[in-house]
C-alpha cells in the first residue's frame, strides 16, 4: 500500500552513537530475529496466532457487511459498549475513515448511516449524558466482551438494557447485539437463552488484536466504511510482513529499532501522527504496545520488568506542548511520526496585506505547512541527537490504514520475541480487576476484599 518506513534519523550516523543505532547492531540481531520468525511462522501455521489470518476471511467479512447494511437501515444511532481492545480499534478507524464530524452531519450528509458512539468508560456523567442524546427506538447497542465478565461492559449493558426495555417494550431485544466468545463466557448462554443476535470473536484472538473481527468490522461497516478495502490493505502488505529478514520486513525492522533504542535507555516510545484523522491510531497503539510488552516476567520465568512506555502526541498541536521536552529534556524517547503524503484536500492561504510580515504564506497551502512542520521537527530532533523515524502513508484510505494496523500488530508480536515476553497475555491487569470485584461485592472474592482492606487500612494521608 506504499507504506514507507524512513529510519534514517534512528541511526548513529545521524544522531550519534550514544543513542543512535549502528548497522553492526542491527546485523547482530539477525540470528535472533530469524529464530523469532521461525517460531512465529510455526505458530501461525499451527493456528496458534489466528489474527494473522483475519484479513483473508472474506466469507466472514461478507456476512458482517450484510449485517452492517441492515443496522444502517434500521437505526440512527449505534453505540459500542466495550473497553480496551473492544473499543480503541473501532474509535481509531472511525476517526480515520469517516468524515471527522460524521455524528454532527445531517442524515442525508451521512448517506443515511447511523451516528457511532463508542462508550469505553463507566463515568456516570459521560454515559448518562450520551443516553440523553439518543432516541431508544432508533438506537442499537453492540455489547462487546469476549469473556462476558468485563465489569465495565457488564455495568454498561445492565443500565442500557433497563433504559431500552422501559421505553421500547416487547421489541427491546432487537436493540442489542452481543459480540463475544463463540462457546464460553457469560454472554454466549445469555444470547442463546434470550434470543439476542450475536457475533463470535474468533478463538485465540485477543482484544487488542481484534479490530479485524466483528468487534471492529461490524460497527465500521454500519457507518459506511469499506471493510473489504480495509482487509485488502492488510492482505496486500502481508507478504512483506512474512519475510524473515529484518532488513526486508518493515514490521520486524521497526520492532528491532525500538528494541535497540530501548537498550540504549530510550524507554519511551512516542507516536506522533501529523493528521487529525490518524490521531486515535496512537490511542490504539498505546494499548497494543503497553499491554503486549509491559511484563514482569520473561518467557524464561525471570523477573525483568520489561517494556517501553508508549506516549501519544499529535502534530502540529503538540509541537506547542510536548516537543520542548522531546528536544531538550531527558534522552529517553524515540519519536515515530506517522504522515500521510496526501491529505485528501487542501486550503490555499489568501493575501493578507494588513500584516506584511505574513506575506510569505500567501499562495502556500495548509498541506504544505503541516508537511513542512513535520519535516522541520524531525530535523530539529535529529540535530539535537534525538532518534526519530517516519512512517508514510500515500493517503488516509481504508487500504492504507488497514495495512498500517496490520503492520503494527505483526511488529508487536515480533517485539515480544525481542523483549522475550509473551505479547498475548496481560496478567498485570488481573489484580486490579479482582480488587474491583471484591469492592463491588462479587461472590467468591471475599478474601480479596480482606486483602484490599489490609492494604487500604488506617488513616489516609490526605490534604484538604
Amino acid at each position: 500500500m506504499g507504506i514507507r518506513l524512513d529510519y534514517t534519523n534512528m541511526m548513529a550516523d545521524a544522531v550519534g552513537e550514544e543513542y543512535g543505532i549502528t548497522d553492526e547492531e542491527l546485523a547482530s540481531l539477525r540470528p535472533r530475529a530469524e529464530e523469532i520468525h521461525r517460531r512465529l511462522d510455526r505458530q501461525r501455521k499451527e493456528g496458534k496466532l489466528p489474527f494473522y489470518d483475519l484479513p483473508f476471511d472474506r466469507q466472514a467479512a461478507a456476512g458482517i457487511m450484510t449485517a452492517g447494511e441492515e443496522l444502517a437501515e434500521r437505526f440512527d444511532n449505534l453505540v459500542v459498549l466495550g473497553i480496551g481492545g473492544s473499543a480503541l480499534g473501532t474509535s481509531a478507524l472511525f476517526r480515520a475513515l469517516c468524515p471527522l464530524h460524521h455524528n454532527l452531519r445531517r442524515p442525508a450528509e451521512r448517506g443515511g448511516r447511523p451516528r457511532l458512539f463508542v462508550l469505553d468508560n463507566v463515568d456516570p456523567a459521560g454515559f448518562g449524558e450520551t443516553l440523553d442524546l439518543l432516541d431508544p427506538q432508533r438506537t442499537v447497542f453492540l455489547v462487546i466482551s469476549k469473556s462476558g465478565s468485563t465489569v465495565e461492559t457488564s455495568c454498561q449493558f445492565m443500565i442500557a438494557r433497563q433504559w431500552v426495555q422501559s421505553r421500547v417494550a416487547e421489541s427491546w431485544r432487537q436493540h442489542f447485539i452481543l459480540i463475544t466468545d463463540p462457546r464460553s463466557g457469560n454472554l454466549r448462554p445469555l444470547a442463546e437463552k434470550e434470543g439476542f443476535r450475536s457475533f463470535a470473536i474468533p478463538p485465540g484472538v485477543g482484544g487488542r488484536f481484534s479490530v479485524f473481527t466483528p468487534v471492529g468490522l461490524l460497527p465500521l461497516a454500519a457507518v459506511g466504511i469499506d471493510i473489504e478495502a480495509l482487509l485488502a490493505g492488510a492482505g496486500e502488505i502481508s507478504e512483506k510482513l512474512y519475510r524473515r529478514d529484518i532488513m526486508a520486513n518493515p514490521a520486524y525492522l521497526n520492532a528491532s529499532l525500538q528494541y535497540l533504542a530501548d537498550r540504549k535507555g530510550l524507554h519511551i516510545s512516542v507516536m506522533m501522527p501529523y493528521s487529525d484523522r490518524l490521531r486515535d491510531v496512537s490511542d490504539w497503539y498505546r494499548q497494543l504496545w503497553a499491554e503486549s510488552l509491559g511484563k514482569k516476567f520473561s518467557l524464561d520465568g525471570e523477573t525483568v520488568h520489561a517494556g517501553p512506555t508508549p506516549v501519544k502526541a499529535l502534530g502540529t498541536t503538540d509541537q506547542h506542548s510536548q516537543v520542548q521536552l522531546y528536544m531538550e529534556g531527558p534522552f529517553d524517547k524515540v519519536v515515530t511520526f506517522v504522515v500521510p503524503e496526501d491529505y485528501g484536500s487542501d486550503l490555499t492561504v489568501p493575501p493578507f496585506p494588513q500584516v506584511p510580515a505574513l506575506s510569505y504564506l500567501e499562495g502556500r497551502t495548509m498541506g504544505e505547512l503541516i508537511r513542512s512542520e513535520q519535516q522541520a521537527t524531525a530535523v530539529a530532533l535529529t540535530k539535537n541527537g534525538r532518534p526519530n523515524c517516519t512512517i508514510s502513508l500515500p493517503a488516509v484510505t481504508a487500504e492504507a490504514v488497514g495495512a498500517l494496523i496490520y503492520l503494527f500488530e505483526v511488529q508487536t508480536l515480533f517485539a515480544g520475541g525481542l523483549w522475550n515476553v509473551d505479547p498475548l497475555d496481560q496478567p498485570g491487569v488481573e489484580e486490579g480487576k479482582e480488587f474491583t470485584y471484591a469492592l463491588m461485592g462479587r461472590e467468591g472474592f471475599e478474601e480479596k476484599r480482606h486483602e484490599f482492606e489490609r492494604w487500604h487500612h488506617g488513616a489516609r494521608r490526605c490534604l484538604e
